[in-house]
């Protein structure tokens, strides 16, 4: 139950669905009791207090999916249903579902967008998996989602393939913005940059949540961000993906190289003011770490 495993219980918890909530840390899973949820303090307490067959989901870092899944399956029956709702790499997905696959327990993959606040108060789900195990999980997606913002995508994997895309997508934005702002702040004219944004946010072409969040980003102390950016896998994902297909994608690959590069980029110079743009994106809408290391 980190920033958006916690607010996708609290959302559930509003709409009055059972929850039984399990995480490492004692903390989450108090706060989510004060709200309603059922507390278990290990995997083979949170699966003895679900009645069978259960629906499990799982809400962490990709690289924890591996340990966490070995822990889990060995208190899960034949039949139980495991949700990947992280930012899994796909072919890890088929994988992992062909491994659970053999004890008989069922695996969907749903990439979730939308950020801590999207998990609360609604959020984006790309969904994968066999078509029965969407019918019967449907009505949980419906609850967590936004209006029309959920979809079944097809078998195990399409769910984190869509949500890797996406990031890829969203790399490209961030940078083609944080690149905009960038020759608009070295330009000769005094342009206020929040007011820009206000203006591009408002009926043009290029209206947006992440040109509105740029808005909001530009009335910060830049002097306290840093211009290293950070990722968590998907645009790469994304770029090597492609290749696989002899497809280009130069703008998305391009963004990857500005994020892996931009420890390189000294911090006061055009580069690290562009790569401060999308730190600070970042942190809004993802509430990732954005000040720079004392």
């Amino acid at each position: 139950m980190g920033r958006m495993g916690k607010n996708l219980v609290f959302r559930l918890l509003s709409q009055k669905v059972e929850v039984v909530v399990f995480n490492r840390s004692e903390e989450p899973r108090k706060e989510a009791v004060s709200k309603g949820a059922i507390e278990a303090a290990s995997y083979a307490e949170l699966a003895s207090k679900l009645e069978t067959p259960r629906i499990i989901w799982l809400m962490v870092p990709s690289d924890a999916v591996d340990p966490v899944l070995t822990e889990l399956s060995a208190s899960l029956s034949a039949g139980d249903l495991v949700i990947d709702g992280g930012n899994s790499f796909y072919k890890d997905t088929l994988t992992r579902g062909e491994m659970l696959a053999q004890k008989g327990i069922k695996y969907m993959d749903i990439g979730v967008s939308g950020g801590p606040e999207g998990a609360l108060n609604g959020a984006c789900l790309m969904v994968g998996g066999a078509a029965e195990d969407y019918q019967k999980i449907e009505p949980l997606a419906k609850l967590i989602a936004a209006p029309e913002a959920y979809g079944y995508f097809g078998t195990l994997g399409a769910g984190h393939f869509a949500k890797m895309v996406h990031n890829g997508i969203e790399y490209g934005m961030m940078e083609a913005i944080a690149e905009g702002a960038t020759v608009l702040k070295f330009s000769n004219y005094p342009f206020n940059l929040s007011d820009v944004f206000r203006v591009y946010n408002n009926r043009s072409v290029i209206e947006s949540r992440l040109v509105g969040w740029a808005q909001q980003v530009f009335s910060q102390d830049f002097s306290k961000l840093s211009s290293v950016i950070g990722m968590t896998g998907e645009g790469e994902w994304t770029v090597k993906a492609a290749k696989e297909k002899f497809l280009k994608v130069p703008v998305i690959e391009a963004s990857f190289t500005v994020r892996k590069e931009s420890v390189n980029d000294a911090e006061e110079s055009p580069e690290g003011f562009r790569n401060k743009i999308i730190t600070a994106l970042r942190g809004l809408f993802g509430h990732h770490h954005t000040e720079k290391e004392s």
